[in-house]
């Protein structure tokens, strides 16, 4: 975990990044890297990504004059498997990216992943691990979508159990 020295030479604090593959991600990673450097020297920065559950049913839509009601079809357990191994290898995949970009800049990186509802598997890992500071990118919504669709960000800021540093892309 990332410890960051405190101003008045006290105890050292875990640092987590939580990402996903958006940009506004890799860019508060670059940001991290660029800014918190020099604290990052005496352990690695956690890197941490949120898988999303799979769905064991699939709604399949049928033209208008074919069919009245969309059906849900419960897929077999050879493509649940086969769903969870493609997103697993993504997310892997995505983490390493993360890590490689960390190790071509000098920082030692540990990365984390865990399935569940992003916001909510964040917060669970700031308080399992007891991180001291979260660090995330800010997607980019607007006040109309972040009201509709909700934001990560928005909600480990009011719900973890540590401060929460949220990077905006200029």
């Amino acid at each position: 975990m990332a410890e960051v020295v405190l101003a008045n030479g006290g105890t050292e604090k875990k640092v987590m990044l939580a990402i996903d593959e958006s940009e506004y991600s890799y860019y508060a990673l670059t940001w991290v890297l660029d800014n918190l450097k020099e604290s990052l020297n005496k352990s690695p920065l956690l890197i941490f990504m949120a898988q999303l559950p799979t769905k064991n049913a699939y709604t399949f839509a049928a033209s208008l004059g074919s069919a009245r009601m969309y059906c849900p079809v419960s897929p077999t357990q050879e493509f649940n498997n086969s769903v969870k191994e493609n997103q697993n290898k993504l997310t892997l995949a995505l983490l390493e990216k993360a890590k490689e970009i960390c190790a071509s800049r000098g920082v030692n990186a540990e990365t984390l992943t865990e399935v569940g509802d992003p916001q909510t598997a964040i917060c669970n890992a700031v308080e399992k691990l007891n991180i001291n500071l979260l660090i995330l990118g800010e997607r980019g919504l607007g006040k109309i979508k972040r009201a509709i669709l909700g934001s990560v960000s928005n909600y480990c800021v009011q719900n973890a159990k540590c401060p929460v540093l949220v990077v905006k892309k200029p």
